[in-house]
């Protein structure tokens, strides 16, 4: 029996902690699994190269699982150890075995795993002692025995041992019982070594005898050794991709097609993505992507290695240029990433636009479930963006698809403004707000639908890319406004009469949850609406962009602005004028009088002050006595209005048009129409 200690190399690596060198308890099987691997795989290239010329025989891994003895054993029939190797790739922390084969072999070799001789270590993580039994490939060769109980302390022993390969057995600590259980390791295995080159058995495959599952005498495969992704896609039909799709996605339903990654120049890269059904929801799960280094699985946190909005995708990617750290969990960014994420970037693209160009009514047909795809890339990638913008679709309220050269050309001659400028019509709901949509087309323009979570914001990015562009929403404004091409008319009231009709409407409007409202007067056609309530584009957009943030920001806290329009070329507005002018003219005429000769008192007595470099006198009695007058004024007119059933039914058919009209106000709104009737 041999006794010693462990080096420990630090020339290009940290010290080693056992309990810290891996992010994850879990990881120490994909670890051990991985190794065992590596080891079948250097003796099938030793064999291939005629170095090895015995009998590869049985060719897989085995994992072992012993409740009652507390061990979990991983064997394998590979390469082997004798006490040489043992010294040098155990004793020795870092010196990895695999990094010296590929070396010797590295254009065949390359499925080795292995990377930093570190693996093995994770064992201790969740074991009290570790004990290494192996026979090398080598002619002649006595097995070894290596035992350790995690300190440095190790005893190595010769032992009998019949079968070429390597069994690593762990003695799972108190801490860590639940790795004896087979359906934990069966879970383990299926979810990091599932598509691994070896078939890997654990267990045996069950059978339904006298009423229940029992074990029968047929090994437990866990993995397919030839995952889709590592063939040719000429060699693959629709049918294979979507049995691999529902087997990486169970219970999905069908995806709308996919890209099969092959690339090994400047680096090495398989893989297939697929573009599941997103509609207008961004599905906030990100983990879709799993990603594998030769086959082994690593992790589903991708972000690093494909653009930010492809992270919606779903699949595998397969590259062993990805550098990660030394355990594997976490990658590692630097240019070779950076290299990768774009050459996926550009793929995906040039997927979509061979797409779009080869069968323009089926990507059509497809739009609506990938345009929330294709949008975030917009907005997150530059490139992206510039590819996009050939195959990005617009679609009109008639569901009519264009692209935005085409949509230009469409409506440039009809909407543009006085200032030159190309108007875009959109709609969030066309039936919501069919009304607004209608009288839009009536004026010959065309709308357009953008009903999508990231139309807001695509909206703001088409602005500044499209010069001279412009998104007005239909109902932000009344038709006659929405494309100015002429300065407006003037409203036809006098001062007195826009005060006096202010107060009338403004006192009539109901109370609407978190929402305020200005009123305006204009003249428009004769046979249109008395009055019609817009909402501002811009404090809109930047309410629905906070909307998508957390706590909604400071313009997801105001409440809604909306504009009141009243038109005063409608004949039952005018009546409503002129009765009211008639009405209050002499009431409001002399308390105007007194507030404008008050507030011509005041201005003078602040100006002398200031001319003078004086202090200004109290003017407060003054100030009181305006207000006081202006209230007076108010009740004089609100008392009026409240007595002018027309005025409240115009202000409600207006917000009704809206959708702003509910509970209480829509059941008065309903019995005054019954009365005026």
């Amino acid at each position: 029996m041999a006794t010693g200690k462990i080096g420990v190399t630090t020339e290009n690596i940290f010290p080693i902690i056992k309990k810290f060198l891996y992010s994850d308890h879990e990881i120490f099987l994909r670890e051990l699994v991985s190794n065992a691997i590596d080891a079948t795989q250097k003796l099938k290239t030793l064999s291939s190269f005629g170095e090895f010329k015995g009998e590869l025989g049985e060719m897989n891994v085995r994992v072992t699982v012993d409740k009652e003895a507390g061990t979990l054993t991983v064997s394998d029939h590979g390469i082997g150890m004798d006490e040489e190797d043992v010294n040098k790739y155990i004793n020795q922390i870092a010196f990895s075995g695999a990094e010296e084969f590929l070396a010797k072999y590295k254009d065949t070799a390359n499925s080795i795993i292995g990377h930093f001789g570190l693996g093995f270590y994770s064992a201790f993580m969740v074991s009290k002692k570790v004990e290494i039994r192996s026979l090398s490939y080598k002619e002649g060769a006595k097995g070894v025995q290596w035992i350790c109980d995690g300190s440095p302390e190790f005893e190595m022993n010769e032992i009998d041992k019949k079968e070429r390969g390597t069994d690593i057995i762990l003695y799972i600590d108190d801490d860590n019982k639940d790795f004896l259980e087979q359906a934990r390791i069966d879970t383990l295995l299926k979810k990091y070594c599932r598509f691994l080159p070896v078939p890997v058995i654990s267990g045996k495959e069950q059978e339904w005898k006298d009423g229940k599952y029992v074990d029968s005498d047929k090994d437990k495969v866990v993995n397919a050794s030839e995952p889709l992704w590592t063939k040719k896609p000429t060699e693959l039909t629709d049918e294979d991709y979507l049995k691999f799709y529902h087997e990486l996605m169970p219970g999905n339903e069908d995806p709308m097609f996919w890209i099969h990654l092959n690339v090994d120049y400047p680096f090495t890269l398989t893989g297939i993505l697929y573009f599941p059904k997103i509609r207008n929801n961004i599905d906030i799960q990100k983990n879709r992507i799993q990603l594998y280094c030769n086959q082994v699985y690593v992790t589903d946190q991708v972000e690093g290695v494909v653009p930010e909005f492809m992270t919606l995708m779903q699949g595998v990617i397969d590259s062993p240029d990805i550098p990660l750290n030394v355990s594997r969990s976490y990658l590692q960014a630097d240019q070779q990433v950076k290299k990768i994420s774009s050459y996926i970037s550009k793929k995906v693209a040039e997927k979509l636009d061979r797409m779009f160009k080869d069968d323009r009514k089926s990507f059509e047909e497809k739009w609506d479930d990938i345009k929330v795809f294709i949008e975030y890339g917009m907005l997150t990638d530059e490139k992206f963006f510039e590819s996009a913008k050939k195959f990005f679709l617009l679609k009109d309220v008639s569901g009519v698809y264009y692209t935005l050269d085409d949509y230009r050309k469409l409506v440039e001659a009809e909407q543009t403004d006085k200032d030159n400028t190309v108007i875009y019509l959109y709609a969030t709901d066309p039936t919501a707000q069919f009304t607004y949509v209608k009288a839009a087309e009536d004026k010959g323009y065309n709308v357009l639908v953008m009903d999508g979570q990231l139309d807001p914001h695509i909206v703001g990015l088409l602005e500044q890319k499209i010069e001279k562009t412009r998104f007005v929403r239909v109902d932000s404004d009344i038709p006659e406004r929405l494309i100015v091409k002429t300065d407006s008319k003037d409203a036809g009231l006098s001062p007195l009469q826009t005060d006096i009709m202010s107060t009338v409407v403004r006192s009539q409007i109901p109370e609407v949850d978190k929402a305020q409202f200005i009123v305006t007067f204009a003249a428009l056609r004769e046979d249109g609406a008395p009055a019609t309530v817009t909402q501002n584009e811009f404090m809109r957009r930047m309410k629905e962009m906070a909307a998508m943030q957390p706590g909604g920001g400071f313009y997801g806290q105001m409440p809604d602005s909306y504009e009141l329009i009243v038109n005063t070329e409608q004949p039952v507005v005018k009546k409503i004028i002129e009765e009211a002018t008639s009405s209050l003219e002499n009431e409001v005429t002399p308390i105007r009088a007194e507030i404008e000769t008050l507030n011509n008192e005041i201005s003078e007595a602040r100006k002398k002050a200031t001319d003078n470099k004086e202090q200004t006198p109290d003017l407060s009695d003054k100030e009181n006595k305006v207000a006081e007058l202006r209230k007076k004024e108010e009740d004089i007119v609100s008392a009026y209005a409240k007595e002018q059933p027309k005025v409240r039914q115009i202000i409600d058919l207006a917000l009704l048009q809206s959708h702003l009209l509910s509970g209480e106000s829509l059941n008065d709104f309903i019995k005054r129409s019954v009365s005026l009737l």
